[in-house]
């Protein structure tokens, strides 16, 4: 593959990773994809939102199990607000911390690494953060893979699937 575009490398508890997410967010003119750990984070969700009610399409997969463990989990808010999200079932972890903005737009942007989307991963943990930008055939391949794995998912339901 290639190597174009441009790559911004992040380090917490140095340097602002969250803010940079929410930066990213609040630029997204398409498309939002995210696929979540764990989402915790309120200024993250909140980016999310906002960027849901500006009429950027917004869409999410998180793993069900982290979902009915973290009781400080913000998707239940989102999928409130409107925001489809789908949980996955398939994997004994479904790892991924990833998130695409405007996937399909020659500049789109792959934002991932081990940083969780959670308060703790900005102010506590050792964690880093990878921001891709600009190349369409890396994008593509992690806008592939999100609908792969969509695709294998459920559409959460509220409470019923959180007693599956």
């Amino acid at each position: 593959m290639p190597a174009t575009g441009t790559v911004e490398v992040l380090f917490s508890p140095w340097d602002d990773a969250e803010g940079a997410i929410i930066r990213l967010l609040g630029q997204a003119k398409q498309s939002i994809h995210v696929q979540a750990f764990l989402l915790t984070s309120r200024s993250i969700a909140k980016g999310l939102q906002d960027a849901h009610l500006r009429g950027v399409k917004v869409e999410v997969l998180a793993d069900r199990e982290m979902l009915n463990k973290g009781e400080n989990s913000l998707l239940p808010k989102l999928a409130a607000a409107g925001i489809p999200l789908w949980l996955e079932t398939r994997y004994a972890s479904a790892h991924n911390k990833v998130i695409l903005i405007d996937a399909e737009d020659e500049r789109g942007t792959v934002i991932t690494g081990s940083y969780n989307f959670t308060w703790s991963a900005q102010a506590r943990n050792a964690e880093n953060l990878l921001i891709l930008q600009a190349n369409p055939t890396l994008t593509r391949r992690y806008l592939d893979n999100w609908r792969r794995h969509r695709a294998e998912a459920q559409k959460y339901q509220g409470a019923t699937n959180e007693q599956q």
